[in-house]
């Protein structure tokens, strides 16, 4: 009996072993070469959805860490999406607002570094099982864009599809 149990757990534990994971949450961070980010350097992003994740709504946030000599309240990226089998790639203009209106930092500090994850999408369905390709490209006026030190991708899920 005690053999039986054992076999049946074992082969439990090999067929959970076997399954691809689930996608709770995915966050990547990228290092900007010099802190200075250059229109030429589009940081990319790689998310594999199984067919059990489709049944989700993800946030979809991005992550900016800058020092405290970063001169803008803001920073204008282009968001390039694409989806499992798809060849275009759709791309979208979003601003990331990175202070107050009285100039105060937005996002949580230490020292002069401050970091800061914004939305840019909630409740986002990701209905393809696959590879997304997430691309940000920085849209501001001056390049290179200096006092950035890393840029990243946080997707969450925020519950099933209805």
């Amino acid at each position: 009996m005690n053999r039986l149990f054992l076999a049946t757990a074992g082969l439990l534990l090999l067929a959970a072993a076997c399954k691809p994971p689930k996608m709770d949450t995915y966050e990547k961070n990228l290092e900007i070469p010099g802190h200075e980010w250059t229109y030429d350097y589009k940081p990319s992003f790689e998310v594999k959805i199984q067919p059990e994740d489709t049944a989700y709504l993800y946030n979809i946030y991005v992550n900016v860490r800058h020092t405290d000599a970063y001169p803008y309240s803001n920073i204008w990226l282009v968001v390039g999406t694409q989806t499992p089998g798809d060849s275009t790639v759709k791309e979208q203009r979003v601003e990331l607002p990175l202070a107050e209106t009285s100039g105060k930092w937005a996002g949580s500090g230490l020292d002069d570094i401050y970091e800061h994850r914004v939305f840019i999408q909630q409740r986002a369905i990701l209905n393809k099982p696959g590879i997304y390709k997430f691309t940000f490209e920085q849209n501001m006026r001056q390049n290179p864009l200096p006092h950035v030190m890393n840029v990243g991708l946080r997707i969450e899920k925020a519950g099933t599809r209805q």
